[in-house]
C-alpha cells in the first residue's frame, strides 16, 4: 500500500504566551531555541513559515498535519517548545519552578491564500510593532585566541 502526499493545507496563524506574561524572549538564545523546537516537530509532519517574537509571545504560521487537531498540535507545540527551553536554560526552572512555560491561553486562525501574506507581515513585524530590543547573547567566535603560524617551520603552529 502506498501513501498518498497530504495535498490540502492547513495554514495557521498561532500566537502562544509564555506564562504570566513574563518577557522571555528578549534574548536571541532563547528565540533559537524555541524556533529549533518548534522546528523539530516537522518530522511529524508539520510545516512552518515565519515566527515573530514578542517578548512575552510569540506568533507563526504553521500548517497543520490532517491527522492532528489544532487541539492536539497546540499540545504537541507547547510541550516540545517548552521541554525545550528547560533543558537548554536551566535558569527558566527559577522562574517557572512548577515546569509550565506557556500559558493556558492559545489564539489561532486559519489563514488562507488571499491573507497569506498579510499574516507573514504581521509576524515578521514583531519587534518593530512592540518595540523590543532582542539581544543577540550567542556565543561569538574571537579571531583572538586563534593560534598562529610558526614562522620557523611551515608545518607548525603556535599556541
Amino acid at each position: 500500500m502506498t501513501r498518498t502526499l497530504d495535498t490540502r493545507n492547513n495554514w495557521v496563524t498561532m500566537m502562544l504566551v509564555t506564562k504570566y506574561r513574563y518577557n522571555c524572549f528578549g534574548k536571541q538564545s532563547h528565540i533559537y531555541t524555541c524556533t529549533a523546537a518548534f522546528q523539530e516537530l516537522e518530522a511529524f509532519g508539520f510545516e512552518f513559515g515565519n515566527f515573530g517574537f514578542g517578548g512575552t509571545h510569540v506568533h507563526f504560521l504553521v500548517n497543520v498535519p490532517k491527522c492532528y487537531s489544532i487541539t492536539v498540535a497546540e499540545i504537541m507545540l507547547k510541550s516540545h517548545s517548552a521541554r525545550a527551553m528547560f533543558e537548554k536554560h536551566p535558569g527558566f526552572r527559577k522562574r517557572y519552578p512548577r515546569g509550565s512555560f506557556w500559558s493556558g491561553y492559545e489564539h489561532h486562525e486559519s489563514t488562507g491564500r488571499k491573507d497569506f501574506e498579510e499574516s507573514s507581515a504581521y509576524i515578521r513585524d514583531q519587534e518593530h510593532h512592540h518595540g523590543i530590543v532582542v539581544i543577540d547573547d550567542r556565543q561569538q567566535r574571537l579571531n583572538v585566541l586563534t593560534a598562529e603560524q610558526d614562522t620557523s617551520s611551515p608545518t607548525k603552529t603556535r599556541a
